[in-house]
This record gives C-alpha cells, sequence and structure tokens, in this order.
C-alpha cells in the first residue's frame, strides 16, 4: 500500500521517525542500521516501507535498502516471528550477516540477537535456507564445502566477517581445510 516514504526527518527516537511529506507526519518504525545512517534532523530523506495492518493498530516499518525491506518481509512469513522480532533481527544483524548466518546454519549468531532463543534460531535457519541470498556476504569463489569450512573456523576462533573474507579471498581457490585455516590464520596475523 505505502512502499516509500521521501520528506523531511522531523524527530528520531530509536526505533521510531517521524517523516515530514508534505505536512503530513508519518511515524516510522525502523531497524537500528537504518537508524544509524539517517541525516541530520531536518533534511531530506528517502526509506522504503512496508506497511502493517492489524485489528489495533496500522503501522509504518522503513528501511534504507530494497535488500533489508526483502529480509524483513521474509523474516515476517515465518509462524512466530512478527514485525517486532523481524526489526530486532535486522537491528542485531546485517542483511549479509544474516545471509551468512543462513548459508552457514550458524543458529549462535541469531541467538545473540535480544529475543530469539535457540528453538526460535533453528526455526528461522530452517524456514530461511534457500530463501534469501545465500551468497551474500560470502565470497564470490566461496561455493566449496572446503571454504564454507575455513571461513566458520575464522568466524568461531573471533575473527569478524570482514577480516575472515578478506582472508579467504586470498587464498588458492581449490585449498584444503587444514591448510586453508594455517594459511588464513599467517595472512591474519600480519
Amino acid at each position: 500500500m505505502i512502499g516509500k516514504l521521501t520528506g523531511r526527518l522531523d524527530d528520531k527516537n530509536p526505533p521510531q521517525i517521524v517523516l515530514d511529506c508534505h505536512g503530513v507526519g508519518y511515524e516510522v518504525q525502523v531497524p537500528m542500521s537504518t537508524f544509524y545512517n539517517l541525516p541530520e534532523i531536518g533534511h531530506q530523506l528517502s526509506l522504503l516501507t512496508h506497511f502493517v495492518v492489524r485489528e489495533d493498530a496500522q503501522i509504518l516499518y522503513g528501511f534504507a535498502s530494497a535488500p533489508e525491506r526483502e529480509a524483513f518481509r521474509q523474516l515476517i512469513k515465518i509462524s512466530g516471528v512478527g514485525p517486532r522480532t523481524a526489526l530486532s533481527v535486522l537491528s542485531g544483524l546485517s542483511v549479509a550477516e544474516l545471509a551468512q548466518a543462513v548459508t552457514l546454519q550458524e543458529a549462535g549468531r541469531l541467538v545473540k540477537v535480544p529475543g530469539i532463543g535457540k528453538k526460535t534460531a533453528e526455526r528461522l535457519l530452517l524456514e530461511l535456507k534457500g530463501k534469501l541470498g545465500a551468497d551474500i556476504g560470502l565470497p564470490h569463489h566461496a561455493g566449496s564445502d572446503a571454504q564454507a569450512d575455513i571461513l566458520q573456523a575464522l568466524l568461531a576462533l573471533g575473527y569478524n566477517d570482514r577480516e575472515a573474507a578478506a582472508a579467504l579471498k586470498a587464498l588458492p581457490q581449490e585449498v584444503g581445510v587444514s591448510e586453508g585455516i594455517k594459511l588464513a590464520l599467517r595472512a591474519l596475523a600480519k
């Protein structure tokens, strides 16, 4: 119904903003990833939206990017996951991190999000498998099981996504898991 809003940012109060569109102030709920990238109050802003009509409320959810809105829509299709939980997931993980967690089936990353327990995390992974861009956030050559295992090992050792992905890109295409981990650790130690 309402797919996009463009106007002047009137108020920021996480996770809600007020967007003035030609004299009409729309209250919009946004994930923290969008909130942190908002301009100063008074500046122009354009958000993609998702409009939810319930028996007791009509709520607009706003997103800075199309992939973020699509991930939100995929999340709310899952039984037991409402808009508030979906917003919480997108506030705790970027779309790329969520897609990577789904691809690698890492429930531990989802459990870190407030409001997501182990069973919910496992259900999310199961329901989103194949629906969320499986290659988002992964290097383009990470299709092999060895590459995925190396990446998972680096993440388990405490390296962040960016460091692990950079180390993975530097590895030869057909490297084995144990050799790949050794080479990646050497590269990260420099």
